[in-house]
């Protein structure tokens, strides 16, 4: 008797399973099976059909189906599970029914209408990985679908399944994650894929009660997005996804589901007589709570001077306000859950509080960002700039092998990434901190043709200039810079502060030098020496004792020297007005 041929077919399989089932036909054996029954015809069965799946079986409680496409597989899960909520929303507790749902994309032995193997299995033991509500994808299925659907799948690493030999890597989509149409998949996964923030800038709404304002409304809210689209630490939904929600109020719950965003930025536009004003608000869509808002009130006498100036003081504020509340997410989440975009941020947050301990904290963030992903440009990038700060604060022991690894980062960041805003800014400031100024220069310069309204940037164009001798000319960027991001602007004072020093308007950089809440040894130090200068040696006293008393060992010699000035008069001048103030040598 001829040996009969095995046909085998790649094949998309979805596995949907009941959630606690038995408990509800123990419950409700009659209820169980009529609600069952009832959601299969009326929304289950008409979703796979829409979708090109076909039942193979269905087993009590669950349901075997084929697809030729792992796509048209997931969109087909995500639709269901989205109806299927919006169905439990309606008939409350009762009549709730939940599903798992598990998908895999493998080889299958087809034997009349029905199909067995490792592909089979693979799909049945992943759906329980799944939450009641989500989904589970294995790495096979995964692969097919990133960058073709929305979606946010969290990594959940590699399984031991029964009866499959060697782990299995999956990924969830839980029943509280956003989902919506066809675009995008991100990973917020476990392997550490960097997982910036996503936002979406929602049309303007048009207040004045006139439809021809309609278009200076529409044109704020374009602008707006294209400026925050340059800003390389965040994720922008576009203008075509954004503008389909023009004439409606989706909640940010509902954005969050549809579109997978983490921030929601709405407007309004009120023009009357010859004022305009724009409303402005952030909000955080896992939570709902208001993260920022501002309001801007303006003589509408140049419309487009006007629109300019408010596009680039909203678009300059909502990185810095968006950082925050990332940093904040990451100070609350244990390290056990860090991905690799976390890991950057944790890193950010030790660099800031410079001291050796600290340092070294970062230095451990970042090579753990790396290892997660050996291509993340901007984790190369910090960890340059915490190997330069380190330098130019004598942590390091062995400053040879730490520039060189430093310089090494460098060139790995721009490796991967040449047009990377972050790199550059970041670069910038690592070859301050090695007094490499023409370098810092090209840095900047090209971090700036990329993002123009980057208050970060314009700050730092006012910093090189400064140490190139060229205060004069740095100052009217660090005041911009503040202009733009009143926020931020305590916090980079002392920029100013030193730029008006160096420049030898002493009066002036008192007044930046009070604004710094939490001043350091250093930036008392400055103060002091404008004093002096000035001839108020009381005030002068005062600071200098704050500023020993935060550092018994300062010196003039050893602080002046650390200083970034290209020119020698100017570190002379500094330290002049230093001894002058009366800090030891």
């Amino acid at each position: 008797m001829p040996k009969q041929e095995v046909a085998r077919r790649l094949l998309a399989i979805m596995v949907a399973d009941v959630v606690g089932y038995s408990a509800m036909m123990g419950a409700d054996e009659t209820g169980t099976l009529t609600q069952l029954n009832k959601l299969r015809l009326e929304l289950f069965d008409p979703t796979l059909a829409d979708h090109g799946g076909r039942i193979v079986k269905l087993m009590g409680d669950g349901t075997l189906v084929e697809f030729h496409s792992v796509v048209d597989a997931v969109n087909c899960a995500l639709a269901l599970q989205n109806a299927i909520s919006e169905r439990n929303a309606k008939v409350g507790n009762a009549g709730k029914i939940e599903y798992r749902i598990g998908v895999h994309l493998g080889d299958v032995i087809v034997q009349d209408d029905d199909i067995f193997g490792d592909g089979v299995n693979v799909a049945a033991r992943i759906e329980p990985i799944a939450e009641p509500g989500g989904i589970a994808l294995s790495e096979a299925a995964f692969a097919q679908v990133e960058g073709k659907i929305v979606a946010v799948f969290e990594n959940a690493g590699p399984q031991n399944l029964k009866n499959i030999a060697e782990p299995v890597n999956v990924y969830r989509w839980p029943n509280d994650a956003p989902i919506g149409g066809t675009s995008l998949v991100q990973a917020s996964t476990g392997l550490g894929l960097p997982d910036k923030p996503t936002i979406i800038v929602l049309p303007f709404e048009n207040r004045s009660g006139k439809p021809e304002h309609d278009i200076f409304a529409d044109g704020i809210a374009e602008d707006v997005i294209y400026g925050i689209s340059r800003f390389s630490g965040m994720d922008v939904i576009g203008r075509y996804s954004s503008f389909s929600y023009k004439g409606q109020r989706p909640s940010v719950r509902e954005l969050r589901r549809e579109l997978g965003v983490r921030y929601v930025v709405e407007g309004s536009v009120r023009r009357g007589g010859d004022r305009v004003r724009i409303s402005v608000e952030l909000t955080d869509s896992k939570d709902g709570l208001q993260i920022w808002s501002n309001r801007y009130d303006r003589q509408l006498s140049d419309l487009i001077a006007i629109e300019d100036e408010l596009v680039d003081e909203i678009v300059a504020a909502l990185p810095g306000r968006i950082l925050e509340a990332e940093k904040d997410r990451v100070r609350r989440k244990p390290p056990s859950d860090m991905t690799a975009y976390d890991h950057m941020i944790a890193g950010r947050l030790n660099h800031h509080k410079v001291s050796p301990d600290e340092n070294m904290r970062a230095v451990q963030h970042l090579n753990k960002a790396i290892e997660l992903d050996a291509d993340y440009a901007e984790a190369y990038a910090w960890k340059a700039c915490t190997l330069g700060q380190s330098l130019e604060f004598g942590f390091a022991e062995d400053t040879a092998a730490v520039e060189s690894e430093a310089l090494q980062m460098i060139d790995k960041a721009l490796s991967l990434n040449e047009e990377h805003v972050e790199c550059h800014r970041l670069l910038c400031e690592v070859s301050m901190m090695m007094h490499k100024l023409d370098r810092a220069e090209a840095h900047n310069r090209r971090a700036l043709t990329v993002n123009s309204c980057d208050p970060r940037l314009l700050a730092q164009k006012g910093e090189v200039l400064t140490w190139q001798g060229k205060p004069d000319d740095g100052i009217p960027w660090i005041e911009k810079a503040m202009q733009l991001d009143p926020f931020g602007a305590p916090g980079r004072a002392h920029l100013l502060g030193g730029a008006l020093h160096a420049a030898k308007r002493y009066d002036e950089a008192i007044k930046a030098y009070s604004m710094i809440p939490n001043p350091s040894e250093g930036c008392l130090a400055e103060a002091a020496a404008c004093h002096a200068r000035t001839g108020d040696e009381d005030g002068a006293r005062a600071l200098v004792a704050e500023a020993l008393r935060q550092n018994p060992d300062f010196s003039v010699e050893k602080y002046s020297s650390g200083r970034f000035f290209g020119e020698a008069e100017d570190t002379n001048h500094l330290s002049e007005s230093l001894k002058l103030a009366g800090l030891p040598d």
